[in-house]
């Protein structure tokens, strides 16, 4: 063995037991590039053709031979031929493989394959999708980017929450300018609640008003009483609540109108209502009955008011994140309806497959199978809604509740008052105590 090579081995050496793991600890995006994406690639281009047979990725070509009338002619075997593949390009998660399919091939054996693939490649994940006709995007992740999800500085567009981490290693951005109406899934001790707390603790340093359904008793967001316009504990002030957003809607109908705007983004800052969240913890609280005239009208009321703040209240600076267990139609049309206004979705773990699917289903059938794979220690992973229309695995940041009611006791004096909304309030009181 030459000094060269002596020396070069005691260099790789040196790397791997001293330097790769510090820069593996500080820098594993760097750590990636220079060790791990060369390693891939050689696994990648090494067992392509060998996993692409296995897992019927091929074609077979007939040979140019074979029956002429009643004679049998001896022809050559079917050769298999494998789909053509990029190069790997590195990310900065993984690497990406882009492949050109053969005629009368389709996206569906890649999206079947992609676990054998994640395994032949050793990488955590193996993400198939296809942008155009005839292509095939093969997204892999080295490891999970949602153990450890960082998070940067919030971000300075109004009404917009910095959650957490997105499977691809991007940020985690809820944009209700872009997506006006949320609807958020998940079974207890999942991360649901983690959510919403992140979600008032971004909230609530902005110009907005951030209004509280809680008809457990308020035991969830009565945390964060202090920077909230109004809360409901129960569903008989629910429906005063809500009755009172649906005449600011009115209102802001009329101003819009007056001056000629299609929404109040289009109307002068200075005289622009205030946008107002509306945050429900617990659908199902609003939607079940126990048969009696009183509570079944108080039912119907709740979902009338909250389907039509979602029909309408985007362009109108009202936005609904509506949180909830289950989410199924056994609750009524009411919520499948409500569903349908929903467009931005987050499904955490759940207790029953069609919350899964009234949640992901009229989106992507592959999700819904993603958002039922996540195990109980996964707390804080859910499946999302993309702003391009797609999907993907994310992961909230930690926030815990004090925390949260930090947060929101800091930033108290930011509270703006919607006088329908205490009027409505002080009405039930004034009738309570009559």
């Amino acid at each position: 063995m030459g000094p060269i090579m002596l020396a070069f081995l005691l260099a790789a050496l040196a790397w791997v037991l001293v330097a790769g793991s510090y820069v593996r600890e500080r820098h594993p995006v760097w750590f990636w590039y220079l060790t791990g994406y060369p390693v891939a690639v050689v696994r990648v281009l090494g067992t392509w053709r060998r996993v692409a047979l296995l897992n019927d990725l091929s074609v077979s070509r007939r040979p140019v031979r074979g029956l002429v009338g009643d004679l049998v002619i001896k022809g050559e075997a079917l050769r298999p031929i494998t789909p053509r593949i990029s190069f790997p390009k590195a990310t900065r998660t993984g690497l990406l493989v882009v492949v050109r399919l053969h005629a009368g091939q389709t996206p569906a054996p890649f999206i079947a394959a992609a676990e054998a693939l994640a395994h032949t490649w050793r990488m955590h994940a193996v993400r198939v999708s296809s942008p155009e006709r005839g292509i095939v995007r093969l997204v892999a992740t080295a490891s999970d980017p949602l153990e450890r999800p960082g998070v940067a500085s919030a971000p300075p567009a109004l009404l917009s929450a910095l959650l957490g981490a997105l499977e691809s290693g991007g940020a985690w951005v809820v944009n209700l300018r872009k997506e006006p109406h949320w609807l958020i899934t998940g079974a207890t001790r999942s991360g649901k609640s983690t959510l919403l707390a992140r979600l008032i603790s971004q909230l609530a340093a902005q110009s907005v008003a951030l209004v509280g359904i809680d008809c457990k008793g308020g035991m969830e967001l009565g945390l964060f009483g202090s920077r909230l316009t109004a809360l409901a504990t129960c569903r008989r002030e629910a429906a005063a609540i809500l009755a009172a957003l649906v005449v600011e809607m009115q209102d802001r109908m009329r101003i819009c109108r007056a001056a000629a705007a299609r929404s109040i983004w289009e109307l002068p800052e200075k005289t622009r209502p205030v946008p107002v969240v509306v945050i429900v913890d617990e659908l199902a609280e609003l939607y079940l009955s126990n048969g009696t005239r009183d509570d079944r009208a108080e039912t119907e009321q709740c979902s009338t008011y909250l389907l039509r703040l979602a029909q309408l209240g985007g362009a109108l600076g009202l936005h609904l994140v509506v949180a909830g267990q289950r989410v199924g139609s056994e609750l009524g049309s009411g919520v499948t309806a409500l569903r349908a206004q929903l467009g931005g979705r987050i499904c955490h773990r759940v207790n029953d497959p069609g919350t899964a699917e009234m949640t992901l289903g009229d989106l992507n059938k592959d999700a819904v199978a993603v958002a039922q794979s996540i195990t109980a220690e996964e707390k804080g992973v859910a499946v999302c809604t993309g702003t391009d229309g797609g999907w993907g695995r994310a992961r909230s940041h930690l926030t815990q509740p004090y925390e949260a009611k930090e947060t929101a006791a800091k930033y108290a004096d930011l509270t703006p008052e919607l006088p329908g909304l205490s009027r409505a309030l002080e009405s039930l009181d004034a009738e309570g105590n009559a």
